[in-house]
This record gives structure tokens, sequence and C-alpha cells, in this order.
């Protein structure tokens, strides 16, 4: 059988085909070359290791410090700027332990220790690894190897009669959102988990480990959130209302967001001493991680595992730093534009790169300000805490204010981390456009080729060379002279709020794939060293990033209609039919 398109949904798109903008209108070149000069990676250089110099966890002193310093540096500016703050439920580890029990007595777990070189990794004051909002517990049981830990890993698991009911999961990170392993593990009937990274994915079959090279070295533990954010986002007890002191909140027990289980991650040094334990049958072959070990599935009852994790769930302050630069003829009609601040340690690539970066606009914007330059739209800059945990900072801020963005934010833009090498784009497509002339207009600055040369060569090369499966409709825009198509937001930072729950407009934009910071992603190790070293030297890329973003708040902020065309929109969701319809076609075979 075939699936029509509903009437409502073709009508839609023929209106938007219909109605869009042939062409955009010419940016304002002189406005554009005077926002460039005020982009400095030196100043980027310096509020990142001012900012990354000390653990920035909600609710640590150097988190309210660095909101504090951006406030400071927005009015400095001109900007009109405040702190708000949230009280939010964020829970952080009292005590954790985990230890192989049998057939020996091995203590695993701990902090990472220092390396030569990385002087904040010495660092005091730093939350031990571990995951928020899992659930504290105690429990002792035998250990079964669930591979990813989704779905299709368990129904290769059943298939050879392993079942993990009464037991530890040990799952791998990748393949997958981590708040799924764990959900996943206790839907199955498992008492806990340990999620580790395996070598394969992010360690020592990329390159050199830190501090030789960027990836993750057997010591380093990837933390995180494992807060069921397909629920909601933001704070578990206050779902749909701003976390403020008066807000009516949950208790933790009617939270669904958080989980049931005891949960912590774990190195690959510490994972080979449980999974070289493991008995049972033999994982297939797609299990088998880069471990020098044989992989085993285990749950044979001989390895036995303790887990335990107690935690302080008390509510911490998150402060969200919120600076406006008025619009002269539609002040009521904002471009929100966000990073977050927080990290799990010192967070330098995620999220202190993208910050900086915002920074550096801030100020080239407030410079033109304050040179007699006024947008005709309000621009809204945001600097977010707590997104870490579960995007707390902005989904608190986006449900306080919900009624008055919906009524005036145009759109909201966001990055996170970021590193060296090609554009990365998704959202909203009726904005595909501009994000494309944007990037026909910024220099690459490791090659001098545009940003849009340089995107649509890496396509082209990843394609050659087999690196990863390459869409055909992508694929034939890079070999035009046509727009990119730019990707689909999915969940997993600020925009989240914004485009799923509100209905906004959104990007997310970001240079990246010639970076290392996946090897120390989440782990004390994401450092100003590191991020110097091995992900974007000089911050080059950060000064790409801010002309990029910039350009975006520009042309936006001063366009007499909001530069949207809308058959883009339309001939996207004329692909996305193509492909349900296909997804329905195969599963009725």
């Amino acid at each position: 059988m075939k699936i029509k398109a509903p009437l409502s949904l073709l009508a839609a798109a023929t209106l938007l085909a219909g109605s869009a903008l042939a062409e955009l209108p010419a940016p304002d070149a002189s406005i554009e070359a005077r926002f460039d000069a005020g982009v400095s990676s030196a100043d980027q250089l310096a509020w990142l290791k001012d900012m990354s110099s000390e653990p920035n966890h909600v609710g640590s002193p150097h988190d309210k410090a660095n909101a504090e310093t951006t406030l400071a540096l927005f009015k400095s500016w001109g900007w009109d700027a405040h702190i708000e703050t949230f009280m939010v439920l964020y829970p952080t580890p009292i005590k954790t332990t985990v230890e192989l029990v049998a057939p020996e007595k091995i203590t695993l777990g701990g902090q990472e220790p220092p390396v030569n070189g990385d002087p904040t990794s010495a660092n005091k004051g730093m939350l031990p690894p571990y995951v928020a909002y899992q659930g504290d517990g105690d429990v002792t049981g035998d250990l079964v190897y669930v591979n990813y830990g989704m779905k299709d890993d368990y129904e290769a698991l059943e298939r050879r009669g392993v079942s993990v009911k009464g037991k530890i999961a040990i799952a791998r990170y990748g393949s997958g959102w981590r708040g799924l392993k764990p959900r996943l593990a206790a839907d199955h009937g498992a008492i806990g988990c340990i999620i580790y990274s395996d070598p394969q994915d992010d360690g020592y079959r990329m390159s050199d480990v830190y501090p030789k090279g960027g990836a993750r070295p057997s010591f380093g533990v990837q933390r995180g959130s494992v807060a069921d954010m397909t629920v909601y986002p933001g704070d578990p007890l206050t779902p749909d209302a701003g976390a403020t002191s008066e807000a009516k909140r949950l208790t933790r027990e009617e939270a669904k967001s958080i989980l049931k289980i005891p949960v912590l991650p774990m190195s690959y040094g510490d994972a080979v001493k449980l999974l070289g334990k493991l008995g049972g049958p033999q994982a297939p072959a797609n299990f088998a991680g880069a471990l020098a070990i044989t992989y085993h599935l285990g749950g044979d009852g001989k390895t036995l595992v303790h887990l335990a994790v107690t935690s302080d769930w008390s509510l911490k302050p998150a402060y969200d730093v919120i600076a406006t630069l008025k619009g002269r003829e539609y002040p009521d009609q904002w471009i929100v534009r966000g990073n977050h601040r927080d990290g799990w340690v010192m967070g330098a690539s995620d999220p202190l790169s993208g910050h900086v970066a915002m920074l550096s606009e801030a100020k080239s914007l407030g410079a033109l300000y304050q040179g007699g330059w006024r947008p005709k739209r309000s621009i809204v800059y945001a600097s977010w805490d707590g997104e870490e945990p579960g995007l707390l900072g902005s989904t608190e801020w986006a449900e306080q204010h919900a009624h008055e963005l919906k009524a005036k934010a145009v759109i909201y833009i966001n990055t996170d981390g970021n590193g060296r090498g090609f554009l990365y784009a998704a959202g909203s497509h009726d904005f595909q456009h501009l994000v494309n002339g944007v990037a026909r207009d910024v220099t690459d600055p490791e090659t001098n080729a545009t940003v849009s040369d340089r995107w649509r060569a890496g396509i082209r090369v990843k394609s050659f060379d087999g690196e990863g499966k390459v869409d055909e409709r992508v694929l034939k825009a890079a070999e035009g002279d046509g727009d990119l198509p730019i990707n689909a937001l999915g969940s997993g930072s600020d925009y989240s709020a914004y485009l799923q729950h509100l209905g906004l407009p959104a990007l997310d934009i970001s240079y990246g794939g010639e970076d290392e910071s996946d090897g120390v992603y989440h782990s004390i190790y994401d450092s100003y060293h590191h991020m110097t070293t091995f992900d974007d030297p000089g911050l080059k890329y950060g000064a790409a990033l801010s002309r990029t973003v910039g350009r975006l708040v520009l042309r936006i902020a001063d366009d007499d209609t909001p530069p949207q065309r809308f058959s883009d929109f339309a001939d996207t969701v004329s692909a996305y039919l193509d492909e349900v319809k296909k997804l329905a076609d195969d599963q009725r075979k």
C-alpha cells in the first residue's frame, strides 16, 4: 500500500513554494566589514584561558564567576544586560563505587589523573566521573556486555539466550544517545548500568592518545546526563514552567525524566578489567571493540560487580546572562542567539570555544552600536547555564518567557563547541539559502577559499574516500553550484526548547571535522591546552565562527523582512515525505 500525503501538507508545501523569495537582499558590505574588523582571535584566547581555568559545573564558584564576567563584558560593550537566576535540580555525587567482586576483587573508578603539560588537569574541585539524573542505589549483580546498548543489541542478546534481568549491563559509548543506554537496560530488567568509552570509537584506534595526541587516554572518562530528555528537557521538577524560587515542583519520585537505576561511566582502562573476565558466549563480530581481548557476553553468573551511587539532590542556581541591543524599527521582533557556558569540568571545547566566539560577536556588535548603528530588529544574546545536565538554563528561560518569545522571536541561533575544519549547519530550512549566502562570504582561515567552497570539497572528498555515507541529494548539490542542504535538527543542545517546544525557527552552527575534541569530550582533559593544541590552534576557526554567525544575525536583524526562502522548506518536506513513504513500503514487504 502506498501512503498518500495529507491534503493539508501538500497544500502547505505548494503555498510555501509559491511564496519563495527569488533572491535575498544584498547585505550591507560596509557594516559587515566593520563587524569583521572587531572580531579577534586574541580576545577569544584570553577569554578562553580565563573561563576554562577552573571547574565550571552548575553551582561551582567559577561557573558563577564566569556569569559575572560575561555580564560585565556585555555591559562594557553597550548592551542592556542582566542575569536571570533559576533554581534547578542538579544532582552531584557524594560517593561513587564500582568494583569487581568475583572472580577476584578489584576496585575501579575514581578521579582521572593529571597529565604532563596540561596544568588544569591537576585542579582541585573537579566532580568525579559520574552521570547526572541516574537513580541512586547500591547493587551487586552478574555483568552482561550489551555492546552499544541499543535496541538491535538486545535483540542479538535475546537470540543468544542472554538476559540482563536482575543483572548489571555494561555498554560502550556510541551509536546512540547516552541516556538511551541505561533506559533500555532498565526496560530489560537490569538493576544497574556501566557506560565506558571503547578505544575503537574515540581512543587509540583514532589517533595518538592525550597528551601525545588528542584521542582519549586509557584513563579518560566521559561524563554526561542520562535524563530522559525525550520526555521533556530542562529541570526535571518543573516541566513547562520556569524553575524560579516560587515555582511549583514535582517530587523526585514524580519526575519522569529521572532514571530509577544507578549508572556510572568508566574509562576503557578500567572496563578492560571487567570485560576481560567475562565468560559466557563469545560476542558477535559487531560487538567487538578495539580492546586487546576476546569480547564475551557474560551473564553466566561468574563475574559479579558492585555498583553504588549516592548523590546530593539539592537545588542549585543556574545563571543565564541575557543581553539586548534594541531595534530601531521593529523592537518587538527578536533575533535570539545563544551558547551555553557551563561545562562538565573545565569545558574549553564544550562549550567555551563557542562561547568566546559569541563574545567576539557581541563585542563587535556593541562597537557598531556605540558608533551609531542601530539594527532594525532587536538582538538578544544569551549565555546559558546548565546545558550539560539537561538543557536547563535555556529551557527554563524559554518556559519562563514562552508567551513573549512566541510573539516576538524571529529565530533562535545556537552554537556549542567549535573546532577546526568544515562548516556544519543544521536547522530550519527556510533559512537554508541565507546560510549558504553567508558561507560564500566568509573566508576559511586555513585554505583562504570560501567557507562554501571548502564545505563542498569536504563532501566530495568524503564521498570519494568512502569515509561515510553521503546523501545523494547532498552530493549532487556539492558537485553543482547551487545551495547545499543544511541538516535537520534533532536534540542535544540549547535550540531544543525553541524549535521543538515553542515552534520557533532555529539554526545550529559550528566548524569541525579536523579537531580531536571527541577524545576528551566531557573529561577533565577538555582543557585550554587540548583546545589550543589539537582542536583549533590560535582559535582561527573561533574567529570564523564569529564572522559566520555575526553575518546571520546582522542580515536577519537588518533586512526589511526576515530573509527566508520558503521553497527550500517545501523541498525538504517533499524529501521527508518520500523517505516516509519508502519506509512504510519497506516495512510492508
